[in-house]
C-alpha cells in the first residue's frame, strides 16, 4: 500500500515551504516520494518552486487544471492510478488553497485506489497571524481543511506572540463550531506552534504520525458556484520595480474586491525573482528558473481594474 499525505492550507499559508522541509526528512529516511500538485489553475507556480528537488527518489507531478470541476476530478484520479504503478511508497498531495477536502476522501475510497493507497496523514498549514476579516466562504474553507486534520501546523509563529497564536486557534475552533463540527484544537495536543527554523527530527516524527480524523460537518460551499478567482498575467510589459509598486498599490486599493494573494516570477539579469505577496507582507526571493507571470487570487475581484496594473501579452481569469 502506498501511504498518502494530504497537506492543505489556505492561500499563502506556507504549504510549499513546509513540504520542502517534510520531503527532505522523508528522503533521509529512505522513502521514495512523489509530490502531486493538485491545482485548479492552468499554471502551477508551486510546482515550479519544487522542481529543483526532483531526483531518482523524488518525483513531482501535476494535475493539469484549466478545466471544469468534474474534469479535474477525473484527472486527479487518473494521476493517482499512474503514480501507484511507479513504485513510490509515499505520495504527498498539495492542493490549491481553495480545495474541497471531500474530493480527496471520495477518490481514495474508489476502485482501484482503495486497494492501493492508505491515508497516512492529513495536515493543515495555518498562518499563525490569521487574517481577522475572512469572508464566510473563506472561514468555511479553512474550517473544512482543519476538521479532519490530524494536526494543524502553524506557520510564521516567529512573527507573532503567544496571545496571537491562541487567538488564531480559538478562531479556528469558532469556524468549526459554525459548520457544526464537534472537533476542537488545543495548542498542547494537536497544534504545532514551533518555529519552522527550529524543527528537528522529533518534530517531523510527530508530523509523520499525526494521522487524520473521520468527522462530520455541514457542507456550505459548492466548488462549482463560488466567488474565488485566479487572474493570470503573462509576459508583463512593465519594469520589475513598477510591478512591485503596483502590487503594493493593489493592497491599498479597496475597490479591487477581496484580493488574497499575489504570486509569480519575473526575470532579472541572469536570474529570476519569485514574488509572494499577502496583505501582511511582500517577499521577493532569487531563483535559478521561473516563468514570466503574475497570478492574483481572491474573491469577487474587479478583473478589468486589476488588469490595468499589469499590462501583458496575455491574461486570463479562472474561477477556482
Amino acid at each position: 500500500m502506498v501511504k498518502v499525505d494530504l497537506i492543505t492550507g489556505f492561500l499563502g499559508s506556507g504549504k510549499t515551504t513546509f513540504i520542502r522541509m517534510y520531503v527532505q526528512y522523508l528522503l533521509e529516511k529512505g522513502e521514495k516520494v512523489c509530490i502531486l500538485e493538485n491545482d485548479y489553475g492552468a499554471i502551477n507556480v508551486d510546482m515550479m518552486l519544487l522542481s529543483d528537488l526532483k531526483s531518482d527518489k523524488l518525483g513531482i507531478e501535476m494535475v493539469a487544471g484549466g478545466c471544469d470541476y468534474d474534469c479535474h476530478r477525473r484527472r486527479f484520479k487518473t494521476k493517482l492510478i499512474t503514480m501507484a504503478m511507479l513504485g513510490y511508497n509515499r505520495v504527498i498531495i498539495e492542493p490549491s488553497g481553495i480545495f474541497d477536502v471531500d474530493e480527496f476522501y471520495d477518490i481514495l475510497h474508489e476502485d482501484p485506489l482503495y486497494d492501493r493507497y492508505e491515508i497516512a496523514n492529513v495536515l493543515s498549514i495555518v498562518n499563525a497571524n490569521l487574517e481577522e476579516n475572512l469572508s464566510k466562504e473563506a472561514q468555511y474553507l479553512l474550517a473544512s481543511q482543519c476538521a479532519t486534520a490530524g494536526r494543524i501546523i502553524l506557520s510564521r509563529t516567529q512573527e507573532v506572540d503567544k496571545e496571537k497564536i491562541m487567538d488564531t486557534v480559538n478562531r479556528i475552533n469558532s469556524y468549526l463550531e459554525a459548520i457544526r463540527c464537534k472537533r476542537r484544537f488545543d495548542i498542547s495536543e494537536n497544534v504545532s506552534a514551533e518555529k519552522w527554523k527550529n524543527y528537528k527530527k522529533q518534530n517531523f516524527q510527530e508530523v509523520e504520525n499525526s494521522g487524520y480524523k473521520e468527522i462530520s460537518f455541514v457542507k456550505s460551499f459548492n466548488m462549482d458556484e463560488n466567488s474565488f478567482q485566479s487572474l493570470f498575467f503573462m509576459n508583463i510589459s512593465i519594469e520589475n520595480g513598477q510591478v512591485l509598486e503596483n502590487i503594493e498599490a493593489i493592497w491599498k486599493d479597496k475597490t479591487m474586491g477581496n484580493v488574497l494573494r499575489i504570486k509569480g516570477f519575473l526575470p532579472e539579469e541572469d536570474h529570476w525573482i519569485e514574488i509572494n505577496s499577502t496583505k501582511e507582507k511582500t517577499m521577493v526571493k532569487k531563483l535559478d528558473q521561473g516563468q514570466k507571470i503574475i497570478i492574483i487570487i481572491g474573491e469577487n475581484m474587479d478583473e478589468i481594474h486589476l488588469s490595468e496594473y499589469f499590462p501583458s501579452e496575455y491574461s486570463t481569469i479562472h474561477t477556482s
